[in-house]
């Protein structure tokens, strides 16, 4: 072979094994990548041809496919109860993907999850039509609709969390407003783009996920994690604290840090210092204790934790805590400390078992197509937060809390231990968010809650954690344990 022949016979060797490297690097090491793509329109028609799994809590179904005549989008998914339990369940669309559960379990939902390669080959030898698997749920149906009841009925702004605190099941996990996810999946492109610009634009922001993406003041809900870290350095229930209705904050000229309504605090005791939320006693354990000890006592508690629940949960985070008077506001849940509503879920719940904090979670169980199980939850511990006898010592002084804590709905012959909050957020004249984390029965608790009430509910400036978020944690209380929860 002469010298220009051999060139072009090796250019064009070169060239087929760049085509096959090529081809190799598109069809297998890309193709996950491609089949994800959301711009992946073949993908999608063949998603939508495919009978998607169930999302299902207690045996009832929450999200389903519903077969169409349309030849492209066979099945299109409809949800029961839409509004109440779209923050778990988020929205399946053609057009703008999915979120939630929809989205963090879609491998299983859609059928394409490796757990599922022996039912599709077994599909594809048989004939049968390709099925996704389903997806089991930790939820409460009962408590999730009394916490979504309970916020809407009044118009509010906020969330609702419970778990429970022996496993870290989230047993309810609501938003006010919401919004219905059916309304983003019609095979109809204007109509389902004219409800995405709806939502979108929408100023009371229906499609925030608050309970695990916003965060928020916590006010002295926080205190809980100020007397842990007292109670682990040294201070007992029954030691000394600052009773002054209005204490100088450190490096500043002149500003001070009052108790509520600038009132002496009623009583003289750590215990008594949680159950009237006296704010000056709790701003000087801070400044005692420093930045150091907070903190650490804070991530013992899940504060900076990176959590999926599956879903992702926004960090909780102190802030920096440069100097005193930071540090004296922080201590009462003020200035730069910010939690989820999940985060102060957790708080209550690592309090109610014996200090143990167990990771959040909101998939029971995988299911195959004819509904065997895949897999199932497995309880996980994420840290010791405090000795079991500090965590009584806690729960002794949040019943006291409780005892002192106004609001409608209390149980009768159930012990409920609590702590509420009050925080101030943005400007003076803005009207403060509404907390209540409780857990309940006291003595032996099944069920750990979180209540935020944004922007004062319908009492605006005048509102408290306990005249807004209370009644409604005690009635998502009564609603779990009524169903055994």
């Amino acid at each position: 072979m002469n010298k220009p022949l051999r060139r072009v016979a090796l250019a064009m060797m070169a060239m087929i094994v760049l085509l096959m490297g090529n081809a190799t690097y598109v069809q297998v090491i890309k193709a996950d990548e491609l089949n994800e793509d959301g711009r992946n329109v073949r993908t999608r028609y063949e998603r939508y041809g495919r009978e998607r799994g169930q999302i299902i809590a207690q045996g009832q179904s929450l999200a389903g496919s519903q077969r169409t005549e349309d030849p492209i989008y066979k099945f299109q998914r409809q949800y029961s109860n839409g509004p109440a339990f779209s923050p778990v369940t988020g929205f399946y669309s053609f057009y703008y993907g999915s979120n939630g559960i929809e989205r963090a379990e879609d491998s299983i939902l859609d059928g394409t999850d490796d757990s599922l390669a022996f039912r599709r080959l077994s599909d594809m030898i048989t004939g049968n039509s390709p099925r996704g698997g389903s997806v089991e749920l930790t939820i409460n149906p009962a408590m999730q609709q009394v916490a979504y009841e309970q916020l809407t009925k009044q118009g509010f702004h906020g969330s609702v969390v419970a778990l429970d605190p022996r496993t870290g099941e989230v047993l309810s996990m609501v938003n006010a407003p919401s919004y219905d996810p059916n309304l983003l999946t019609s095979s109809d492109n204007n109509e389902v783009a004219q409800q995405w610009n709806k939502l979108n634009d929408d100023p009371d922001r229906p499609m925030a996920n608050r309970s695990v993406s916003e965060i928020y003041p916590p006010g002295s809900t926080f205190k809980l994690i100020t007397t842990a870290a007292a109670l682990q350095n040294g201070y007992t229930p029954d030691s000394k604290i600052e009773t002054a209705a209005r204490i100088p904050l450190p490096n500043t000229a002149s500003a001070t840090l009052p108790n509520y309504n600038s009132n002496t605090c009623k009583g003289d005791t750590l215990t008594l210092a949680v159950a009237y939320s006296c704010n000056t006693a709790f701003a000087k354990i801070a400044g005692e204790l420093g930045a150091d000890k907070m903190r650490e006592t804070a991530a013992a508690f899940g504060f900076g934790e990176d959590l999926q629940i599956p879903m992702a949960v926004a960090k909780s985070d102190l802030g920096p805590m440069a100097d005193g008077a930071s540090l004296y506001q922080s201590g009462i849940g003020q200035r730069d400390v910010r939690v989820t509503p999940m985060q102060n879920a957790m708080i209550a719940a690592a309090i109610a078992n014996d200090g143990k904090l167990m990771k959040p979670q909101v998939v029971k169980a995988n299911r195959a197509p004819d509904m065997a199980e895949l897999d199932t939850f497995k309880p996980e511990e994420l840290h010791q937060a405090v000795s079991p006898e500090i965590a009584h010592m806690i729960r002794d002084m949040m019943i006291k809390s409780e005892q002192n804590t106004k609001g409608s709905g209390k149980i009768s012959n159930i012990q409920i231990a609590s702590k509420t909050g009050t925080a101030q957020h943005g400007d003076v004249g803005d009207k403060p968010h509404g907390w209540y984390v409780a857990f309940a029965p006291a003595e032996n608790p099944t069920i750990a809650v979180a209540v935020i009430v944004e922007n004062g509910g319908d009492e605006g400036a005048e509102a408290t954690g306990g005249s807004i978020a209370a009644p409604i944690g005690r009635e998502v209380i009564r609603a779990g344990l009524q169903g055994g929860g």
